[in-house]
């Protein structure tokens, strides 16, 4: 079976690629291994401790480079709204950096981090999941017909709260692994996917990096 590991910002970003794995790939059992933050193997809902920092750490590990060895795909998810924190500024002297190119320059980043030579050669497995600004934001298509609210990349939290509250009863400002799987379980349909991963613009370079690899896994019809 094709394996991916995940290397994520923490446990909340791990449950919302889960789901949109499954859905891609039409397939509920993927062999999905979580690298960092690993998981309490006692209790799903607890990790240990995430951030943007330890992304890095860990792609500049020989843990990385280890796990490559075993692991098919690895997904490297981070979020850009403190990308100034890790030097890279989100606009220049001609303006804002449009979400695909604040993606490119996120990627070369972490090809520093990995080094030249090793992402050359494994470039092919590495796939990034580069949310912009927040992963938030790639749930905003399940809750808005709204167009401009669809593919928002600022304040995506509080506007999807907005919606959250109506619906469900509840926010998701404490990141509740239970909330985050209840809303993002909608992405585990292949058809909700296909449907709404393009209005999103990080969302849609995601899967555009995971439709590049033509990986072959043989999903059912939809589950």
């Amino acid at each position: 079976m094709i394996s991916f590991g995940l290397i994520t910002e923490g446990l909340t970003d791990q449950i919302v690629i889960e789901n949109i794995l499954a859905g891609y790939f039409n397939s509920p059992d993927l062999d999905i291994r979580q690298l960092q933050p690993e998981r309490d193997k006692d209790n799903e809902n607890k990790s240990t401790y995430g951030g943007w920092t330890l992304v890095f750490d860990y792609c500049k590990s020989t843990d990385f480079q280890e796990a490559l060895q075993f692991i098919d795909y690895i997904i490297i998810q981070i979020d850009t709204d403190v990308s100034d924190d890790y030097n890279i500024p989100k606009q220049d002297e001609n303006g804002e950096f449009t979400p695909q190119q604040l993606i490119k320059k996120v990627i070369e980043k972490f090809r520093g981090a990995i080094g030249d030579d090793f992402y050359s050669n494994n470039q092919e497995k590495i796939i990034f999941a580069i949310s912009v600004h927040f992963i938030e934001c790639w749930l905003l298509p399940l809750y808005y017909t709204d167009n401009k609210k669809k593919s928002k990349f600022k304040s995506c939290l509080d506007t999807l709260n907005q919606e959250l509250t109506k619906k469900h009863n509840f926010t998701i400002d404490a990141k509740n692994p239970e909330y985050y799987r209840k809303i993002s379980k909608q992405y585990c349909k292949h058809k909700v996917l296909m449907k709404h991963y393009a209005e999103n613009p990080s969302l849609k370079t995601f899967i555009e990096e995971i439709q590049s690899r033509d990986i072959k896994i043989g999903g059912e019809e939809d589950w």
